[in-house]
């Protein structure tokens, strides 16, 4: 149902879904396979105007925002979630400078991602995933100029990436507070990749180490001030959540239809396995919580677009519930197909394994729970109805 989109964003949704059944569904099963990066498949996007619709207009964008970007990994997550990771893992490396970035860096790194820039967002570190402020790698300024070393781990786009923003330490002392944002872009001297991951699901995007060694990065690099870096990476999370949760309810209702389209199919003692109250009331279920997770992914959205000020908590409620209902509803596909649905034949038990990540990236779902507790505990959520 559209009856909430703009005409715009009805032709977004649509567009998307033909090129998403077009050119990705008949290359997914091989992409997934081969651990492929889609760069073809994300210079078609581009050429679409798909990169544009969530950068500001004055920066060659199309003035969208995190609600249209949800519409769109939605769309293509429902075919193949490592496609739709890969397209919104740019969104995470873009906002930080749409957020924190001055008017020099937004009118040389902006134009960029709307014209296709695959980005990178690189915080994770192999003693920094949900404790987010534990980050080794450091960042020393010396003239001009800022010297960044240390290894970044579990980084999507990682190798593939034209434009990084690093989280790095410009004063250990101080923790958190001592942490600073950084745009690195592809080829600086001292910027190199490590071990790329051998992944459950998205085995098609790109995970890999993201290590700087003695890696000079201009002054004018630096985005915002120094100590800045944790508040821009958490400002960030909470508009680019949402997002997630747009990939979720992407996979579960491509699992979904599959479910559907093969118990109508199936039979067993001599009628189709739809027929089976078992069956109905599974798929019953599954349409019920994808439909709650829609609902909840887009009005986080759209809150995060009106420039409310305490977003966190319906942000990670928006990821958590989605990427829970993902799971239960991929297993429950799997289910529905019995033994056919363990083959890979079928493309639900690919959905199955891009599921899970969701419920893990951009902050676990119990870090997630434990964002809404602290927001509750203080007073800072009020239902926003």
């Amino acid at each position: 149902m559209d009856i909430f989109l703009t005409e715009e964003q009805k032709m977004i949704k649509n567009l998307t879904r033909k090129f998403a059944e077009e050119k990705i569904k008949p290359v997914r099963q091989k992409l997934d396979e081969e651990g492929r990066f889609p760069f073809e498949l994300l210079k078609e996007m581009a050429k679409l105007d798909l990169f544009r619709i969530y950068i500001p207009e004055e920066y060659e964008g199309m003035g969208g925002g995190i609600f249209e970007m949800c519409l769109v990994v939605e769309e293509i997550s429902r075919i193949c979630g490592a496609v739709g990771v890969s397209y919104a893992a740019c969104g995470l490396a873009a906002f930080p400078i749409i957020i924190a970035g001055n008017e020099e860096q937004k009118r040389k790194y902006l134009p960029k991602f709307a014209n296709g820039a695959i980005g990178a967002f690189c915080l994770t570190e192999a003693n920094a995933g949900s404790d987010a402020s534990n980050v080794e790698t450091v960042a020393i300024r010396d003239g001009d100029y800022y010297i960044l070393n240390g290894t970044k781990q579990f980084i999507t786009n990682g190798s593939v990436a034209d434009i990084y923003v690093v989280v790095a330490s410009t004063d250990k002392k101080k923790g958190a507070r001592g942490l600073s944002c950084f745009i690195v872009e592809k080829d600086t001297p001292g910027l190199s990749f490590g071990k790329e991951e051998n992944k459950m699901g998205i085995r098609a995007s790109k995970t890999t180490e993201v290590i700087f060694t003695d890696c000079k990065v201009p002054k004018e690099n630096l985005l915002g001030k120094e100590g800045m870096g944790f508040i821009i990476t958490m400002r960030t999370f909470d508009k680019t959540r949402p997002g997630v949760g747009a990939q979720a309810v992407g996979i579960a209702q491509g699992a979904l239809e599959e479910a559907v389209n093969y118990a109508k199919q199936r039979k067993q003692f001599g009628q189709p396995i739809a027929s089976f109250q078992g069956i109905q009331f599974m798929l019953a279920q599954m349409a019920t919580k994808i439909e709650a997770a829609r609902q909840l992914v887009y009005y986080a959205a759209k809150v995060c677009d009106s420039g409310a000020k305490n977003i966190s908590a319906l942000s990670s409620m928006a990821k958590l519930f989605a990427s829970d209902v993902a799971m239960e509803v991929t297993t429950n596909a799997v289910q529905i197909f019995g033994g056919y649905g363990y083959m890979k034949d079928y493309p639900v038990e690919k959905m199955m394994r891009d599921a899970k990540i969701t419920q893990i990236y951009e902050g676990t779902n119990q870090i997630q729970q434990q964002i809404i507790a602290l927001e509750l505990i203080k007073g800072t959520y009020q239902p926003t109805l």
